[in-house]
């Protein structure tokens, strides 16, 4: 394991652990405010040490590092509870909610693709924008093309890799190129953030415009670079309950860790911006 793959392991497991305690320590308190809010109602319900069943969350592909931490956490808080998760590209995750797939949590990568699931009536309330993303440009260990910006993306026989444009990641490619009028031709177009990132890492591509997140996940598998355009195509990440969801007390606790002071902690140290 690499130093950076390290820092990162002890990062997270060391966000879990905090967790775990805040969790724990309200499992033992109650709280002496009634006019409580509808995020402090969702606070309350993590605190419930009666919580128990499996939560089925549908995630952005991008948080699978920090997701994965934060439910092994909340799942040691609360023993009769398991978190169990679905990542993939948030329009598939999307089209799976409104055609019928059982899930309890949709934690999207952009308002658009959430718009999908509120627009069918699927969502439980209004969906939350948790944390942020921005994009990055992925290259191979060293930057043997020297990649140095957006522009050097389209130079001749540089094999680029993006997002698909239906998912967020592709989206906000295609933005910061709009509006960069730069034309780009990629050699594929991938389901998800990680299967783009994955091409780079197996070295079947030079670059790949990816997130910040992803680029610090595979340490040093790849190497980031900064655009000054992903400034413009920040993602908004939105997090709601499901309106069929079969354990929303246990659901609504684990939306509440993900907002949390210890849950933001795990986030931004995954390299993700605050809301």
């Amino acid at each position: 394991m690499t130093r950076s793959a390290r820092r990162t392991r002890r990062t997270l497991q060391a966000a879990g652990v905090g967790a775990v305690a805040l969790l724990t320590l309200s499992a033992c308190s109650s709280s002496d405010d009634s006019s409580s809010s509808g995020s402090d109602s969702s606070a309350s319900a993590s605190s419930s040490p009666k919580l128990s069943g499996t939560v089925t969350v549908f995630a952005a592909a991008s948080l699978k590092e920090s997701f994965t931490a934060l439910g092994k956490a909340f799942e040691e808080a609360h023993p009769g509870a398991k978190v169990t998760f679905n990542f993939g590209g948030s329009d598939t995750l999307a089209a799976s909610i409104t055609g019928g797939a059982p899930a309890d949590v949709f934690a999207s990568a952009s308002p658009k693709t959430m718009k999908i699931v509120t627009d069918a009536g699927g969502a439980s309330g209004t969906p939350a924008t948790f944390v942020r993303n921005q994009l990055e440009i992925a290259t191979l260990p060293g930057n043997p093309d020297k990649v140095a910006s957006l522009r050097d993306l389209t130079k001749s026989g540089l094999k680029v890799v993006l997002c698909d444009k239906t998912v967020p990641c592709g989206a906000a490619a295609q933005k910061a190129l709009d509006a960069s009028g730069l034309k780009l031709t990629p050699v594929s177009y991938e389901e998800d953030v990680k299967a783009a990132l994955n091409k780079v890492v197996l070295k079947e591509a030079d670059a790949a415009v990816v997130y910040k997140t992803d680029v610090k996940a595979a340490g040093d598998k790849v190497e980031g670079v900064d655009f000054p355009e992903s400034a413009g195509a920040v993602n908004d990440y939105p997090i709601t309950l499901l309106k069929d969801s079969e354990n929303a007390d246990t659901a609504k606790a684990f939306i509440a860790l993900v907002q949390s002071a210890e849950g933001q902690k795990v986030l931004t140290e995954a390299g993700f911006l605050k809301p």
